[in-house]
């Protein structure tokens, strides 16, 4: 088998003890034996990621990363716990092997996965297909997301794997308060959005389990067709509002980009389906009329994305990104909450 390209040498600051790991792996992995092979997956922001080669066998493995962590982030033993929850569901997911919370082992919490051969699709654009591939593919993402919503969480056992009820307005005060706790520079759109999300949660409420970081790039595609095979990055995953899993999705629509309109969707590649047909396909396959409020969700979507991005910049302060180019992901904390601000005000 030939490595992954997007498989590095492990990064200075991330290398652990590969022997500790393998004689964990011999005594509490189902199968596994002889010595392991380390490199690391270049893409990613959050949870350093590895890959593991043991034999003609592979695994993946997640783990916390070093340094000071903010409260409740990096959550990897909330990835291990929904992906096996979700292993006899029809939303695909890799096969857990093993979840570690001893910390001595490695340094930091972890788990390992199987690994799931297939494509990654980095840019959402899919520049190198045909319009028939992107359609296909962008409807493979949209029928899993539905699947995921209908999954009844309480038979599968994560009836205690959030508070259900009042998710918009809960997740607002905690990515205000992780924002605060990374606030490296003062942007007055997020500042805005601040006071304008809060007073706008639309009405009624709805409850499923919520993906957190749903989008292309968290997706394993099969290795020739245009259908996934596993969603990844469980990280952020909770008990939640529908949604704001939607708005999260489509928000790349409305990334700024060189030249674009700020708050305007952008143009798109011939195959990629409209924000609104995208929306559509999603309420056809979820036993809705229509989406109501849907700008609000997506607003509110970047505005989170915009603290995530500022955790970012902070961590590459500090030295411990788990990707090289966090301090230029940095960067777009601004954009995105000046994006987000325009569109809020559309809503």
């Amino acid at each position: 088998m030939s490595q992954p390209s997007d498989v590095v040498p492990v990064r200075e600051r991330h290398r652990f003890d590969e022997d500790a790991l393998a004689a964990y792996l011999r005594g509490h992995a189902d199968g596994f034996s002889g010595e392991v092979r380390v490199g690391q997956f270049a893409g990613g922001q959050s949870n350093p990621t590895f890959l593991i080669e043991s034999g003609d066998r592979r695994y993946v493995l997640r783990k916390k990363p070093p340094g000071k962590l903010l409260p409740s982030a990096h959550a990897v033993d909330r990835e291990y716990r929904v992906m096996k929850a979700l292993a006899d569901t029809d939303v695909p997911v890799p096969r857990m092997v093993v979840l570690c919370e001893d910390d001595s082992i490695i340094g930091q919490m972890f788990y390992v996965m199987e690994c799931v051969e297939g494509r990654i699709f980095r840019d959402a654009m899919l520049p190198d297909m045909g319009a028939d591939e992107r359609a296909a593919i962008y409807d493979s993402m949209n029928e899993i997301m539905a699947r995921l919503h209908q999954v009844d969480y309480e038979a599968v056992g994560l009836a205690d794997f959030g508070r259900p009820g009042n998710y918009i307005e809960r997740q607002t005060a905690r990515w205000i308060k992780q924002y605060e706790a990374s606030k490296t520079d003062e942007i007055p759109s997020f500042d805005a959005l601040v006071e304008w999300l809060p007073k706008n949660i639309p009405p009624g409420d709805e409850v499923a389990i919520a993906h957190g970081d749903y989008r292309l790039e968290n997706m394993i595609f099969h290795p020739t067709e245009p259908r996934a095979v596993a969603v990844l990055d469980w990280e952020l995953s909770t008990i939640g509002h529908p949604l704001a899993d939607l708005g999260y999705n489509l928000q790349g629509f409305y990334m700024p980009v060189a030249g674009g309109a700020v708050g305007a969707p952008r143009s798109l590649p011939a195959g990629i389906p409209s924000v609104e047909d995208y929306a559509a396909k999603y309420a056809e396959r979820t036993g809705r009329a229509r989406i109501e409020n849907l700008d609000f969700y997506i607003a509110f979507s970047m505005f989170r994305m915009a603290a995530i991005v500022q955790g970012i910049v902070m961590r590459a302060k500090q030295g411990n990104a788990s990707s090289d180019n966090a301090g230029d992901v940095g960067k777009m904390a601004r954009a995105i909450a000046d994006a987000a601000w325009a569109l809020a005000q559309k809503a």
